[in-house]
């Protein structure tokens, strides 16, 4: 089953944990939420969404706090902060629980909401993101040390601002294209959508901050490590040719997490749901199996009606997607 770019993709915003998010949605059922990285947006999961939503799911994929089209407060950009916006927009999309579904930053949020909050995820999948108790270990390591560079680099202020959006954001767009294994999977037009995207006004400015408050929390030692396993079950997908995280940074994984499924991808680097799609695609739809239950709030209504406006609704109108 092959995913593609649909125009039965629908977008909206919604409200939750304080903010205004743009999404991305199609299908209904049980709700899986697709968590982007960086400097990506929803855009990074155009061949996951319609062949979820194929399989009998509510898909729905946001752009995170700070990118694309979602608000850019100045604060809230801290992995506890993060991850409550996951579990708001969760209950603010009518579900009780969602499977969540984590990329690059979008694993780490996942990470820690399946940890903090495990009442809310019922199935967590992982691409390219290690554990961050792995990853704090890991980054004593000469070798993580080296291919992490860019995190050193994001804490300088302004300098990397300015580095990454000259000659209309080239770097960002050659970081894409070139650490991909794949290449066919940055043609110059999705290059374009994401340079559109972390051009927005702030939008690129938020997202260096992840970095900044997460390295400001590295070592003030105020996050980690967590303590407490991962329950629910888990499935890793990593593209072995990842030139940022190392594979060696899932040694141990199963000490933090009981009940994990583990699929390595040799001919892919970290952008891998894009680079190998099918591939990931399969892994998922096999680990997921057949719908789970829908899990809603008490008194909202079921999936295959929740496009009828809902009183009280905190959701605007929703439009295709022209994209």
């Amino acid at each position: 089953m092959k995913g593609s770019a649909s125009s039965s993709w629908n977008e909206g915003y919604i409200q939750a944990n304080g903010i205004r998010f743009h999404y991305v949605e199609q299908g209904q059922g049980p709700l899986v939420l697709l968590i982007h990285g960086f400097p990506e947006f929803w855009y990074s999961w155009r061949y996951q969404i319609p062949v979820l939503a194929e399989a009998g799911y509510h898909v729905v994929a946001p752009d995170l706090r700070g990118y694309n089209l979602t608000d850019k407060p100045d604060w809230g950009y801290d992995v506890g902060t993060l991850s409550a916006d996951v579990v708001a927009l969760i209950r603010s999309f009518g579900y009780e629980k969602a499977v969540v579904v984590g990329h690059d930053w979008g694993g780490a949020i996942a990470w820690h909401a399946a940890t903090f909050y495990p009442e809310q995820i019922q199935r967590l999948v992982i691409l390219n993101c290690p554990h961050p108790n792995l990853f704090y270990k890991g980054m004593r390591q000469p070798a993580q040390l080296k291919r992490s560079w860019y995190m050193f680099f994001f804490q300088l202020p302004w300098i990397p601002e300015w580095a990454l959006s000259r000659k209309d954001y080239q770097f960002v767009k050659r970081a894409l294209r070139e650490s991909a294994v794949q290449k066919n999977a940055f043609d110059h037009e999705t290059l374009q959508r994401y340079r559109d995207a972390i051009a927005k006004p702030q939008a690129l400015s938020k997202a260096i901050r992840y970095y900044r408050v997460m390295f400001r929390d590295f070592v003030a030692r105020r996050s980690f490590p967590w303590e407490q396993p991962v329950k629910m079950p888990t499935l890793l997908v990593w593209g072995e040719q990842d030139v940022a995280l190392g594979k060696e940074l899932n040694e141990g994984l199963s000490e933090w997490v009981k009940d994990l499924t583990v699929h390595y991808i040799h001919d892919s680097g970290h952008w891998v749901q894009q680079e190998k799609h099918e591939e990931v695609n399969r892994h998922i739809l096999g680990f997921l199996g057949s719908p789970l239950p829908t899990t809603h709030k008490e008194g909202q209504m079921s999936g295959r009606n929740k496009n009828k406006t809902r009183p009280g609704s905190k959701r605007a109108p929703k439009k295709k997607s022209s994209i």
